[in-house]
Formats: C-alpha cells, sequence, structure tokens
C-alpha cells in the first residue's frame, strides 16, 4: 500500500468557503484522494464547495465546537481504514505541500505525532503577519512546556498535525475539550503515553479569511493547557486518577 494510500487528510471546517478550495489544491495531488472535511454547522457554501471538490464531507446538525469537530475528524479517518492522520485547516493558512513529509515521518517510524512548526524566526513569522500578541504568547507558552513536559517543539500550538493511528487508537481523545483546549490536551496526553513528537517548518499566512482565535479566547486556551500539564502530573503522582491519562484498549472507533 503507497503512502498516499494509508494517509487520510482531515479538514474540520467552520465558515470556510472562502478559501477550502485552495487547501485541497494546495495538497500533493496524490493525497486529494482520501480527504474527509467535517463541518461543524457552517453558514456558508462550505459543504457544497466540498462535495463538488469529490472531499468525503460528513456535517454535524448543529455548531459542537472545535474539539468536538476533530474528534468527529478521527473517528471517522479510523473507519475509513487510516494508518495515518493528518489535520489541515482548510483556511489556507498552513504549507498544505508538505503534508508528505508529515507523512513519511510517521511512515519511517521516526515519529508518532508530527506537528507544522510556524516559527522557525521571529521575523518570518511577524512577517507572515503572526500578530505580535499571538507570537509573545506563543513563544512563552511554548518554552514553558516544553521545559515542563520534557519536549522540544518548536510550536507547541499548531493547527496543522499528523498522527499515526496508534496514537488515535491509544489516546482517549473523546474525553478531551470540545473547544480548542482539545489540542493541547492531546499533546499532553500524547507526552504521557511516551509516544514520539516532531515537527517540521512548515511558512504560515495570516490574512483576513485565515481562521484566529482572539486574545480573550487564546487566554481560555491557555488556561486549558495549564490545566492539562496540572492533572496530566496529579495523574501521574497518583493523587488523582485522570481517564484522559489511561490508555484506549483494543482499536477504539472502527
Amino acid at each position: 500500500m503507497s503512502l498516499a494510500s494509508k494517509t487520510y487528510v482531515v479538514m474540520p471546517a467552520y465558515n470556510a468557503a472562502a478559501t477550502l478550495e485552495k487547501t485541497f489544491l494546495d495538497l500533493p495531488l496524490e493525497f486529494r484522494k482520501n480527504v474527509i472535511l467535517v463541518d461543524d454547522f457552517s453558514t456558508d457554501d462550505t459543504v457544497i464547495i466540498a462535495q463538488n471538490l469529490g472531499l468525503i464531507v460528513v456535517t454535524h446538525d448543529k455548531n459542537m465546537g472545535y474539539g468536538a469537530n476533530q474528534k468527529t475528524c478521527y473517528a471517522e479517518a479510523l473507519k475509513a481504514g487510516a494508518e495515518i492522520v493528518v489535520m489541515l485547516h482548510p483556511d489556507f493558512q498552513y504549507d498544505a505541500r508538505v503534508t508528505r513529509i508529515l507523512a513519511e515521518l510517521i511512515e519511517l517510524g521516526n515519529c508518532d505525532v508530527v506537528l507544522g512548526n510556524r516559527i522557525r524566526s521571529r521575523s518570518e513569522a511577524l512577517n507572515g503577519k503572526m500578530p505580535h500578541w499571538k507570537y509573545f504568547l506563543n513563544r512563552t507558552s511554548t518554552f514553558f512546556e516544553n521545559f515542563i513536559l520534557g519536549q522540544g517543539l518548536g510550536d507547541f500550538h499548531s493547527g496543522l498535525r499528523a498522527y499515526s493511528r496508534k496514537v488515535l487508537t491509544t489516546i482517549p481523545y473523546e474525553l478531551n475539550s470540545d473547544d480548542f483546549a482539545f489540542d493541547q490536551e492531546f499533546l499532553v496526553q500524547a507526552v504521557s503515553f511516551g509516544f514520539k513528537i516532531g515537527d517540521i517548518p512548515v511558512p504560515v499566512r495570516y490574512f483576513e479569511e485565515a481562521s484566529s482565535i482572539n486574545f480573550r479566547r487564546s487566554l481560555t486556551y491557555g488556561q486549558g493547557a495549564l490545566s492539562a500539564i496540572f492533572f496530566y502530573f496529579l495523574h501521574r503522582l497518583k493523587l488523582r486518577n485522570d481517564p484522559r491519562f489511561i490508555p484506549k484498549t483494543g482499536d477504539a472507533n472502527v
């Protein structure tokens, strides 16, 4: 089985009509076959455009949140038989051409989880129009999380991620937040289960149509990340039994 055949690209979407086609066409040609878009009750033409592009489309009958959207994405990818899953926002913010590299690192066994690192240098991030406040929060929180969790990632908050099937059938992500804190909970869980996490540099584009959470929601997201780390250590010290850090049994969601 080829790398592209075993890899599914999942897109958690909400009002992505303006950028979806550009994002899809940015994917390497061989990775455009297995693309699942989960629409979180968009009010624009996201679903129609996705269907016209030939994507596998799953819809929520109400807006459930970013984390809930990812839960559906991964469940659908596993059900379809994916061995590698790449999560790509359909807002054309990330360079989708690196999808092959993300998948290859997992296929080779070098990593179980791979993130796209948006911040190779301060100038590159800011020249890509990353807001200054977002750059500052990202740098400080990434330093803290690396230090506490013993990792060496360049960007703990990237929305471009790839996972092996084993990761998705081990981590009980169904218990995570339905909002933006989902991403950070997932990484803390990956650390707790001893998965190998790596990253690759990826250019990022900030523009009006690209999705981005505001300052207030960023603080809430940060609080969720700190909470996940806090409860991880309580669980590790056996001071609190947290089901988020207990592996699933069997090949779940299939």
